[in-house]
């Protein structure tokens, strides 16, 4: 396959920009990219031009555009797991209790991280870091070692080799590869995973992962 520079490299800022939490100079993404400045410049107008990316200009930064924002909606439309996953989130939400704040979400696991691409809101709606297109630790969410469970022990050993590869939020939840199995262990045999605080304090969540028909 042929390789197109400025097609990655743009890719790179969007990606960049899309997991930063706020806008950034061009300076720092040349930087943090490994990009010459000019090439950055000119990419970062270009992709402005379509509306890819929004600059600052009173705090020359760079932020994503409203394109960006479309493109991703567009996926959660035309993607088969929202569509499918949409009606039963929306009737497992109604069923929850009209006095426990709550809200329910699908998500897929890549890489480390657990995605969340569906949301539905309990009878009394609860505000959660865990919204649409956020990605978190999949090692401290319910739903990310719901489905770590259900990969091959090698897979997990290569998604989290050491230490280096947890991140701590709250103090809590696993902080090694030993505890990390010793978890997921158990939660296989429980068919559930459960998360008290591990991402924010005085939140809990629990889950089960769905297989698709082939499993």
């Amino acid at each position: 396959m042929p390789s197109v520079p400025a097609a990655r490299q743009a890719m790179a800022l969007l990606r960049a920009l899309a997991t930063a939490p706020g806008p950034l100079p061009a300076a720092a993404l040349a930087r943090d990219l490994g990009l010459p400045r000019s090439t950055t410049y000119h990419l970062l107008a270009a992709m402005a031009d379509d509306g890819f990316v929004t600059h600052y200009p009173e705090d020359q930064r760079w932020g994503l555009g409203v394109t960006a924002f479309e493109l991703g909606t567009a996926y959660l439309r035309q993607d088969r797991l929202e569509r499918h996953a949409r009606p039963l989130l929306r009737s497992l939400a109604a069923s929850l209790p009209t006095d426990l704040p709550s809200v329910v979400h699908c998500g897929i696991l890549h890489g480390r991280e657990t995605l969340y691409l569906v949301t539905e809101p309990g009878p009394r709606p609860l505000t959660t870091v865990a919204d649409v297109g956020v990605r978190l630790p999949a090692s401290l969410t319910a739903s990310g070692r719901a489905m770590l469970a259900m990969l091959p022990a090698a897979q997990v050993r290569a998604l989290f080799p050491d230490s280096s590869s947890f991140v701590d939020r709250t103090g809590r939840g696993p902080r090694s590869a030993s505890a990390l199995r010793a978890l997921l262990a158990d939660e296989r045999l429980a068919g559930i995973s459960v998360e008290d605080g591990f991402i924010a304090q005085g939140f809990a969540s629990i889950a089960a992962a769905a297989l698709d028909r082939a499993d």
